[in-house]
């Protein structure tokens, strides 16, 4: 056994010169330049900035997402770039920062229009540079994932109510991009709500479906697939994705009511086909099936497929009362007219990918929203989903090819961010110098090395 008394004391002085903490922010900060999303934020915003003011709006909106990427939670952790100006530029004083808050949330509308105007653009020119790592550059849907979670308040903020969870908070709607097994995903929609908002609205997920929509590339809008739980399986709702014109697809989770529960008791053992795992090889214990044509459709969209999947629970799982003969069904309705039925189960149940999405937006600044009125908290989602944007997009851009780019920002952090460094001057030029024994200091220069080597737009 190693004895702990033999090691030195470490003395502690502040007094460094030329150290920065959270040097692979500049990957971020590198990310922001090549996307434009700086220039576009910049023109968006112009009518937010007060004569004489020093600091430009949209400076202060993304340092406060670069704030959020590195794993602050409030305005005040901002501090963190200020006191790195070498690295960050200068930033702004904590009540400039509050002032400008409070200036967007007092204009809601025109200050959400301009900030989302500005995410469209600078998105476009990212899925552009990335090229085939982009989503549905292969030719297959851009899948949005829609989905509702709990943030949870802990004082009385405006709109926080009680849940359906029994908790106290608000209920925000999200939709996110599927980047699929290679990589993560990105927001497109964080539409706040209060608590008691509904999990089954259909204006809800109409108005997120829309704010989604209006942040792809033109070129991307006829061929998405728009897939969310059983919060979106109704009549409203599906009725507005398969609008003549609309050229959605879609994959929605379905209610087990009694009609489709004596309709699955009524198939034949032969109607059952074996269901896939995650690796698209067959899956024991589960199978599915087509119930379509058991089932009195009327009033629901032309061309609508319902397909079940039924399996035997875990050991120990608890059956619910919409489980029969000993086992678990869960449907979902599609439009897809081919491909096997095990193949399109699996496209759906991907859907949980939107649950990692909303986890690691709330490591990103999601978890808590800390101003108190509504339309600050608005203001703030949106800088959520900036800081999210900005880790998904230096992953498409420079990690690809990578497990890197699977990383969720805990890990990006930890391995990548939060590295330390040392900025050297010479030749008129700053140098970054990181530790010679960081184990993964070469992907750190790789991936800059990637991004340097990207136009900024003109």
């Amino acid at each position: 056994m190693n004895s702990t008394a033999s090691r030195r004391k470490i003395t502690v002085s502040a007094d460094g010169r030329g150290l920065v903490s959270h040097a692979g922010g500049l990957l971020l900060l590198q990310t922001l330049r090549i996307t434009g999303l700086d220039k576009a934020l910049s023109q968006r915003l112009e009518r937010w900035r007060p004569g004489r003011a020093i600091h430009d709006p949209a400076k202060i909106v993304t340092d406060l997402a670069l704030t959020l990427a590195l794993g602050g939670d409030c305005l005040a952790d901002i501090a963190m770039l200020r006191s790195q100006p070498e690295l960050f530029g200068p930033v702004a004083s904590d009540p400039t920062v509050s002032r400008l808050i409070d200036r967007l949330a007092a204009d809601p509308a025109r200050a959400l229009k301009a900030i989302r105007a500005a995410r469209a653009t600078a998105r476009q020119r990212a899925w552009h540079l990335a090229g085939h790592h982009a989503p549905g550059a292969d030719g297959q849907p851009v899948i949005v994932d829609l989905d509702a979670t709990i943030v949870i308040s802990h004082s009385d903020k405006q709109h926080a109510a009680p849940t359906w969870k029994k908790s106290y908070g608000f209920h925000p709607m999200t939709a996110f991009a599927d980047h699929g097994p290679g990589g993560g995903g990105e927001p497109l929609a964080l539409m706040l709500r209060a608590g008691n908002a509904g999990s089954n609205t259909a204006a809800d997920h109409i108005e997120a479906t829309r704010l989604a929509l209006a942040q792809l590339p033109r070129a991307q809008r006829r061929n998405v697939l728009i897939r969310t739980d059983s919060g979106g399986g109704t009549r409203e709702f599906l009725a507005w994705l398969t609008r003549p014109g609309r050229w959605l697809k879609y994959s929605i989770g379905f209610t087990i009511t009694d009609d489709i529960a004596a309709a699955i008791l009524k198939l034949p053992a032969t109607a059952w086909t074996p269901a896939y795992n995650a690796e698209r090889q067959l899956r024991p214990g589960a199978w599915v099936a087509a119930l379509t044509g058991l089932l009195n459709l009327t009033g629901w969209p032309k061309g609508m497929r319902v397909i079940v999947r039924k399996e035997r629970p875990h050991p120990g799982a608890q059956l619910r009362f919409t489980d029969l003969d000993g086992h678990r069904f869960t449907c979902f309705v599609t439009g897809t007219r081919t491909g096997q039925l095990a193949d399109l189960e699996l496209r759906h149940r991907r859907r949980a990918r939107a649950e990692d999405r909303i986890r690691t937006a709330k490591d990103t600044g999601l978890r808590n929203l800390p101003l108190h009125d509504f339309t600050q908290n608005q203001i703030w989602l949106e800088i959520v989903a900036l800081a999210c944007e900005l880790l998904a997009w230096m992953q498409m851009l420079a990690l690809h090819g990578t497990n890197a780019r699977r990383y969720e920002p805990k890990r990006l952090r930890l391995r990548l961010l939060a590295v330390a460094g040392r900025l050297v001057r010479g030749g008129r030029r700053l140098h970054l110098r990181i530790p010679i024994q960081w184990p993964w200091a070469r992907q750190i220069i790789t991936a800059l090395t990637r991004l340097h080597a990207l136009p900024a737009p003109t």
